[in-house]
This record gives C-alpha cells, sequence and structure tokens, in this order.
C-alpha cells in the first residue's frame, strides 16, 4: 500500500496494517509470543515493541494537543531531543516501559490505537493533510505524523516480529 494522502487511505490503512499486525502475532504460540529475540535489538520481545507503538501513539496525541489544540510548539520528538537523536530517545522509551507485561501492552496499543483514529477522525483532510495548516508540523503535514505513528510503525513492528517468528519456528524444528 503507498503512504497514504487523504484522510480515508490513512484510516483505511492504519486499519488494515493494525489487523495485520495482531493477525501475525495471534498467529504465534503465547510461548513464542513471550520470547526473547534471537537477534541483537533495542526492543528484546513482542511486548517491547508493543510498548513502542504505544508510547509513540501517545507522543503523537501530546503533540496534537500542545499543537493543534493548544496553539503551543511542542518539543518534538521529545524535550532534549532531535530527529537526529532519535535512537536515544527511543532507548529512554524502551527503558520507561520494561515493568509492563505482555498482557497489559496488547490492552494499551489496542487503546491507544483507537485513540488515534478518532482524532484523525476528528480533522478534515485539508487539515491533515495541506502543508503550513498547524505552525508546529513545520514543513511536514499533521497527517504526515499520524501516517508514522500508525500503519508505516506498523509494518515496522511487523518485520521485526515476522524475523523473530522465523527464528522462534527455525528453533523449534531443528
Amino acid at each position: 500500500m503507498s503512504r497514504p494522502t487523504t484522510k480515508t487511505d490513512l484510516l483505511a490503512s492504519a486499519n488494515t496494517e493494525f489487523e495485520k499486525l495482531w493477525a501475525l502475532i495471534e498467529s504465534m504460540s503465547m510461548d513464542a509470543q513471550k520470547a526473547s529475540f534471537q537477534f541483537e535489538d533495542r526492543d528484546k520481545n513482542i511486548r517491547d515493541v508493543l510498548m513502542h507503538l504505544s508510547e509513540w501513539h501517545k507522543l503523537v496525541e501530546s503533540w496534537h494537543r500542545e499543537g493543534t489544540l493548544e496553539g503551543g510548539m511542542p518539543a518534538v520528538p521529545g524535550e532534549g531531543y532531535t530527529w537526529k537523536t532519535l535512537p536515544e530517545f527511543n532507548q529512554k522509551l524502551w527503558e520507561r516501559i520494561q515493568g509492563v507485561p505482555l498482557s497489559k501492552a496488547k490492552t494499551l496499543l489496542k487503546k491507544t490505537h483507537l485513540q488515534t483514529l478518532n482524532l484523525i477522525e476528528s480533522h478534515t483532510n485539508d487539515e491533515l493533510f495541506k502543508k503550513s495548516v498547524y505552525p508546529w508540523t513545520k514543513s511536514s503535514t499533521l497527517g504526515a505524523y499520524f501516517v508514522s505513528c500508525t500503519s508505516s510503525h506498523y509494518v515496522w513492528a511487523m518485520k521485526k516480529i515476522r524475523k523473530h517468528k522465523k527464528a522462534t519456528q527455525e528453533n523449534a524444528s531443528a
């Protein structure tokens, strides 16, 4: 699916990729879902990936609130960080979510996904995809932020989980 450029496509893509993500996870045994990744990565398991997605939903919601609803200039991606220091920022997010069990990660992600869809629904196509509508988005669009934290991020997550699933299946058959 190409990168969404309309509200309709954004909602469809977000839902389609989210459903694919859940189907992939549900195709795995609970043991495989809870197992550690057998490759080197910041994220060590599916829980980490799901919490990463949920945390980014919360981030875009906070940027939206501060920048779109309150007219402010949120610190994007976070206070003291830039897009160039994103690995360090994501590491901090990872450290913060380490006490969350997989079951709660699943519940949180479903909740934040729906909240993000509701934010998208609250906007017109022009508000989402015309440049310079909201000063805080600078040279980007509000829709681009939503694409990045939904469909594009879900595709990223599925790549990691497929790699894990393949390794888990190979070890089970060895």
